[in-house]
């Protein structure tokens, strides 16, 4: 199966420039013969507003906008991409993950932990991080922050994900490392799609990646490179949780003495 992420540099509140620019990487996926496509957080819109009325401006409806229909028309072809939306709803915005495969919104995932101003904006989500089921593997999807919070990878990977897809806006410098101990702590591949520039005095990171179930990185992007870069793999590999030949990462938890994890701090 082929994995690929796309970096990218979304302009602040230009759909039609962003679709333009997303389009240029979904075709150069098409040319690849991308099975999986990680697109960045926010791509439609870029991320630093100033204020509500931006953002609502930059909003769209999953499933009936512009970039929602590029995203669909793409996946037609026997193929699964996710993408970060900024998602206009009846209750509010949320940062969001669209998931299409095979000419289908099949789900939409809102980040739970938002970063910073985000919260300004944005709803936190309050649904668990899905699992997708896809030419029989299973894809896991968080957005940029979750990363700082070890339970979501965990709840992903307990729930079967076996490859962890994770669009992001990442600023602060050991974000990507921080993924590879995902991996390792979950025995799971993971693909981060970031993004690069600077927007209104924020520097995004770029570095763009995919790692193995050890935390090897397979691929991986520079700091400013707008590209994609892609492995071939096989998300089976996820189903081995020996890290030893007497240690197995779900079977040597001991939950019981975890409780104080999911107490109000």
């Amino acid at each position: 199966m082929r994995l690929a992420v796309g970096q990218m540099e979304p302009l602040l509140i230009d759909a039609y420039e962003n679709l333009l620019r997303v389009k240029s990487i979904l075709k150069k996926a098409e040319d690849n013969q991308v099975d999986v496509l990680v697109l960045p957080e926010l791509c439609n819109s870029g991320y630093a507003f100033e204020n509500m009325d931006e953002a609502k401006f930059a909003a769209e409806e999953i499933s009936q906008g512009s970039f929602s229909r590029e995203l669909r028309s793409w996946s037609k072809a026997d193929r699964l991409v996710v993408a970060g939306i900024c998602e206009r709803t009846r209750r509010g915005l949320f940062n969001s993950a669209a998931v299409f495969a095979n000419g289908t919104h099949i789900t939409t995932y809102r980040k739970i932990h938002l970063f910073m101003n985000e919260k300004d904006w944005f709803i936190s989500g309050d649904e668990e991080p899905p699992v997708v089921d896809f030419k029989n593997a299973k894809f896991g999807v968080m957005i940029c922050f979750d990363w700082a919070f070890p339970e979501i990878s965990r709840v992903l990977m307990l729930k079967g994900a076996q490859v962890i897809l994770h669009p992001a806006n990442l600023v602060l410098p050991y974000c990507q490392d921080a993924m590879i101990t995902r991996s390792i702590e979950n025995s799971v591949f993971t693909a981060t799609a970031n993004r690069v520039g600077i927007e209104r005095g924020i520097e995004f990171s770029g570095k763009s990646q995919i790692t193995n179930t050890i935390g090897t990185r397979l691929a991986s992007l520079s700091e400013d490179e707008v590209e994609l870069a892609f492995v071939d793999i096989d998300p089976h590999v996820a189903d081995d949780k020996m890290m030893t030949k007497r240690n197995h990462v779900i079977s040597d938890r001991k939950p019981e003495l975890y409780s104080r994890l999911v107490r109000s701090y």
